[in-house]
């Protein structure tokens, strides 16, 4: 078990770096505004990013994800194996329902590392450094959002979150364990690194197009209040302003640089931990099936 930690969180991390510049993206173009966007689309986005603050602009905030990973990690890897287990038989029902219950309960590390993610992403934004930091790094952003609105509001958005994590995980969970199985990812199979990659890139993909639109809400709440008052009262006044003002194609704001970040973040993340517990139980008999829903070897987190 403690070997199936070690390898998700060094998935996970590998996961992170791939795809923290599209993500940072992604945000950005959920909550710009529509009466003044700052950017065209996705390629301008990031080239605007790169051209006013840097390459590291793209990086702003890596250090939430990456806190909470550790954590992240380890309830998603102990609740899927435990449900599993629970549950006795592999069927897909049961791999969707592991999936959503080890989502549901990491939404509690998942929330308010996301939301200090956010904040420091949207922190100069066309700045390449600068003037004035509100937050100096991840840590300090919840420690200022804890004084200022106690725990309520290090936890803003942790409905959204739960909507969106939970059948998001078991999608993911489902969709990697029939591909794994239609690609015939066996450990000795012929290609298997091309086919984990192929199946752990298009189950996070899945994952995400299938509660996408609550992400760009969850977005826009964690990101009020930045840098002046609250624009929504909560979920539902989120959604009929962003409605009115935008149309359907609100909940689509980012999508493209999310699927983008979704393929190679997934791929990398499933990839490196297969390859670590391969490596790792060379001589291991239990080592005879490379899919992660097995109790040997466990998702990591989206």
């Amino acid at each position: 078990m403690a070997l199936d930690f070690v390898a998700g969180c060094i998935g996970g991390a590998a996961g992170v770096l791939v795809g923290h510049p599209f993500d940072t993206v992604k945000v950005r173009l959920q909550v710009q505004s529509v009466d003044k966007p700052l950017y065209r689309g996705t390629y301008h986005c990031f080239q605007s990013i790169v051209r006013q603050e840097s390459m590291l602009g793209l990086y702003k905030g890596i250090g939430s994800p990456m806190m909470g990973l550790t954590f992240i990690n380890a309830i998603v890897f102990g609740m899927q194996g435990n449900a599993m287990r629970v549950l006795g038989t592999d069927t897909p029902l049961h791999q969707f329902l592991a999936g959503a219950a080890a989502g549901f309960i990491q939404c509690v590390i998942c929330c308010p590392m996301e939301l200090a993610k956010t904040r420091m992403q949207m922190q100069g934004t066309g700045e390449k450094s600068a003037s004035r930091k509100m937050y100096r790094n991840s840590l300090d952003c919840l420690i200022r959002i804890h004084r200022k609105e106690g725990v309520r509001g290090i936890n803003r958005g942790m409905v959204t979150t739960v909507i969106r994590e939970t059948p998001g995980f078991g999608v993911y969970f489902l969709a990697y364990d029939t591909l794994t199985r239609t690609l015939g990812c066996d450990a000795e199979a012929d290609y298997i690194i091309p086919k984990l990659l192929l199946a752990g890139g298009m189950a996070g993909m899945a994952s995400w197009i299938s509660t996408y639109p609550v992400d760009v809400i969850k977005s826009r709440l964690q990101a009020d209040g930045v840098g002046g008052a609250n624009r929504y009262d909560g979920i539902v006044d989120c959604v009929r302003q962003s409605w009115r003002r935008e149309g359907w194609r609100t909940f689509t704001r980012g999508l493209t640089s999310t699927l983008l970040r979704a393929f190679p973040v997934n791929a990398t993340t499933f990839a490196t931990v297969t390859l670590f517990l391969m490596y790792m139980r060379e001589n291991d008999d239990s080592m005879k099936d490379c899919e992660p829903m097995q109790p040997s070897l466990q998702h990591s987190s989206l």
